[in-house]
């Protein structure tokens, strides 16, 4: 097919002859899989799970019907069906037996929860009828309940609006919180009234007791780990369309559970450090537990690891492992590790290998465990064997020094002794009689302060004291060469539709322009395709551009003049978001923590790719995904997008999603860069966070997919960095990212940011969406802020992009 045919003609033809892969059984078939790898099993005491052939069952809790394929907002995917639980069990033919009466009476209340416009795991746990109990108890042995919940994008886990007085939000962003305030009044992180109430009514009338979470982030599961009447459990998180498939087939054992938690589950939602200061202001979130996120935290401070329900890594099987470290060496600078894992059991399985080291204290004062590689098995039959290669650079165990203990701005590996630790999960661990000694402090990499907090006053360190940070005076982020757009007058605009004067089809005719293929043909350098724009083509390829075909988006590109496409962009996270009114349904693949929950790279690098087909074959050439920030707080509502609170399976998960999709020739997105881990007030909240923090977690990501990966594209966060905002950030966009990791893709904004447009193209960020606003950036021209040059350097690496698309 001709080059960007898709993007300029729009043809309607299926990627595959005679095949469309949109939705297609292959792709399906793939989700279910990727599903039933990233459920983890929580809990199972008295072997109660697999359910033995011929278990007659009683369900309990609307989440049996009231199933959530994944989160809201740009997260959410169009589909033609989903299976609940209910429907993945009754296709589970002679192994289990439904109570009908009961199952009949949640789905009639969820319909009708639903037909009241209630969203799915947002309706209210229904009171259970005491009659329907005695039904369930005199028909069935074993008791199954189910709870799900939802959260989208916009809002957090929480009942505070994401208002700002003068915005004009989405009516979801206002809305959403006020309903979850009424449906979980001690929010959704724990059980409601009526679900407590039901489960107590199952506890005393059962003696074998399930338990299924279908949720996309951390739930209390005190209530499950502490009680010795409830015998199994399966977090069976968000598994996209047929996640409720996915759950029954592991509940009856036709695939042994495999998935580790990638985040620690403490007993309540205040044990985390960063609930402190998650919502202390509108304004601003202060970083101050610093490094110690997640398992760093737990694992570390005094006192911690005793809030600790599920630890990082966590997760059983249905046949048992042994995993023996064979040896042990280092080869130039790399440390690599040979482990033997064997299949002890009577069950075919798989097994994640994790490797964690342990660096000493020394002057910057470290976590107890870092992880700092991982692999997993592939399906081992009973006593079968596997040995897997296990390697890391010495220099990724070194500590970034922002304050000059020892090198400032430096990444440093201290002087001391490092052990390593090989086992099943940050808690479950060997230690190897191998260790790394290093004998003098070593400067890895030198480089310049970048990012400054000014009003963080102070860090948590290894002991759980506190230490003071520098204050200085910061620059006003909303500092402006001219009055700034009235607040909320940038949201939700659409992109100008710039006219195309009459041209001449045949005959005589003025001379064409130089046309964009010749420098796809090499015929013609990108220097004198780009030389021959006017001001205006340049300052119209800086801003999104209307939508065409099924896009909703919008795109980019679109000077027809020059044969320059316009290219399409398309959500998200979870499978290709395509409007349901345009009629096409697409595959939903599960949340993005079930696919970390993986810890299978190969699978979700497979994921990628087809689900970049899908993408390519509905003419849209950029995919706005993979999402990959931290797992700060678990009430942060986009979570469910993301991957884990730990930077480098983020890291690893979100470049093997990368190479799967650009294997496709189509561009993802990797975002949101950085440091946006709070939906509420997302546009104007202030992250403030140490330069360490930043570059070792919540940087830590992006610098892995960028070195191991080559993302065509990037897209800056909404919210505000340490003063700055992240679109307007030069020291972000182009010191570290550019400078520092040698990225050479294009910068877009988020959507409708708050960042004035012609600071961010000085800042480096390319591509304004999704509309620019040209006349202001040529009235920053005029007062000489930035000139030709500086729309240059942006409209050549958008165009770059787009030499890489079909």
């Amino acid at each position: 097919m001709k080059k960007w045919a898709r993007a300029l003609y729009q043809p309607n033809l299926p990627l595959e002859e005679n095949h469309r892969v949109t939705a297609c059984e292959e792709h399906i078939r793939l989700s279910k899989e990727a599903a039933t790898e990233g459920m983890v099993l929580l809990k199972n005491e008295k072997n109660l799970l697999p359910l033995a052939k011929g278990t007659r069952l009683a369900l309990f809790g609307k989440g049996i019907f009231d199933y959530v394929k994944g989160g809201g907002g740009s997260g959410d995917v169009t589909v033609s069906y989903i299976r609940n639980l209910y429907e993945g069990l009754k296709m589970q033919t002679g192994i289990v037996d439904i109570y009908e009466p009961l199952a009949d009476y949640y789905r009639e209340n969820v319909h009708h929860q639903y037909e009241q416009g209630t969203a799915p795991g947002m309706t209210v746990e229904p009171l259970l009828p005491e009659g329907l109990l005695k039904g369930a108890k005199a028909f069935a042995d074993t008791a199954v309940i189910v709870i799900s919940r939802f959260s989208g994008e916009g809002w957090d886990r929480s009942g505070i609006e994401c208002r700002d007085e003068d915005d004009e939000l989405p009516q979801g962003e206002l809305t959403m919180p006020k309903i979850s305030q009424q449906v979980f009044p001690d929010g959704d992180f724990y059980l409601t009234e009526n679900e407590k109430k039901m489960i107590r009514q199952v506890e005393t009338t059962f003696d074998k007791i399930a338990v299924v979470l279908n949720v996309g982030g951390i739930v209390d599961t005190t209530w499950i780990k502490e009680n010795d009447q409830i015998s199994s459990a399966l977090l069976g998180w968000q598994g996209g369309m047929e996640g409720g498939l996915a759950m029954a087939e592991i509940l009856c054992g036709k695939v042994n559970p495999s998935g580790k938690l990638t985040d620690t589950f403490a007993r309540r939602a205040e044990d985390y450090p960063s609930m402190e200061t998650f919502h202390e202001s509108f304004y601003y979130v202060d970083y101050t537990e610093d490094i110690y996120v997640g398992y760093r935290y737990f694992e570390t401070i005094p006192g911690a690891a005793a809030k600790v329900i599920y630890p990082f890594g966590y997760g059983l099987s249905y046949t048992d492992f042994e995993v023996q470290t064979e040896q042990t060496e280092e080869r130039e600078g790399r440390i690599l590790i040979y482990v033997r894992v064997t299949n002890t059991g009577k069950r075919a399985g798989k097994e994640v290998v994790q490797v964690y080291f342990q660096a000493p204290q020394g002057l910057l004062k470290k976590p107890f465990r870092q992880l700092i590689t991982f692999e997993k098995t592939r399906l081992l039959q009973a006593g079968e064997s596997q040995i897997l290669k296990l390697s890391f650079k010495a220099d990724e165990m070194a500590s970034y020094d922002d304050l000059g203990k020892i090198r400032k701005s430096a990444w440093v590996l201290e002087k001391g002794t490092y052990e390593f630790y090989v086992g099943t999960s940050v808690r479950d661990t060997e230690k190897t009689t191998y260790s790394w000694e290093q004998k003098e402090d070593k400067v890895t990499k030198q480089l310049m302060a970048k990012l400054v907090p000014s009003n963080l006053k102070k860090r948590m360190l290894s002991d759980g004291t506190y230490e003071a940070l520098p204050l200085m005076e910061a620059n006003d982020p909303n500092a402006c060469v001219f009055e700034k757009m009235h607040p909320g007058s940038e949201e939700g605009l659409t992109p100008v539709i710039r006219a195309w004067e009459r041209r001449k089809l045949w005959g005589v005719r003025k001379e064409e322009p130089k046309q964009f293929i010749q420098v796809a043909e090499g015929t013609l350098t990108m220097d004198e395709f780009i030389n021959q724009l006017t001001e205006e083509d340049l300052l119209e390829l800086l801003g999104g551009q209307p939508n065409t075909g099924v896009a909703n988006t919008f795109g980019f590109g679109n000077l027809p003049g020059y044969g320059v496409p316009n290219i399409m962009t398309a959500d998200g996270p979870a499978g290709l978001r395509i409007a349901p009114e345009c009629g096409i349904c697409t595959t939903a693949w599960p949340c993005a923590t079930l696919l970390a929950c993986t810890w299978n790279t190969d699978l979700v690098e497979m994921i990628g790719e087809a689900g970049a087909k899908e993408v390519k074959e509905n003419n849209i050439g950029v995919w706005l995904t993979p999402a990959v920030n931290i797992h700060r707080n678990p009430l942060c509502g986009r979570n469910f997008e993301y991957y884990s609170e730990d930077p480098l399976v983020a890291g690893k998960m979100g470049a093997a999603m990368v190479r799967g999709i650009q294997s496709r020739h189509i561009a993802a997105t990797v975002k949101h860069f950085a440091a946006n881990n709070k939906e509420t007030n997302r546009k104007h909240s202030d992250s403030r966070v140490s330069e360490r923090a930043l570059r070792e977690i919540y940087l830590k990501a992006f610098q892995i997919i960028v070195e191991e990966a080559d993302p065509w594209a990037i897209m800056s966060s909404y919210n505000i960095i340490n003063g700055h905002r992240a679109s307007e950030c030069k020291e972000l966009l182009e010191d570290i990212l550019r400078g520092e990791w040698a990225f050479k893709g294009m910068v877009t904004t988020d959507w409708w940011t708050r960042g004035e447009h012609y600071k961010e193209i000085k800042a480096g960020n390319d591509l304004k969406m999704a509309n620019g606003f040209p006349e202001r950036v040529k009235r920053a021209m005029d007062l000489g802020e930035l000139d030709r040059k500086d729309l240059e350097h942006c409209a050549k690496r958008i165009l770059e992009l787009i030499l890489k698309l079909d």
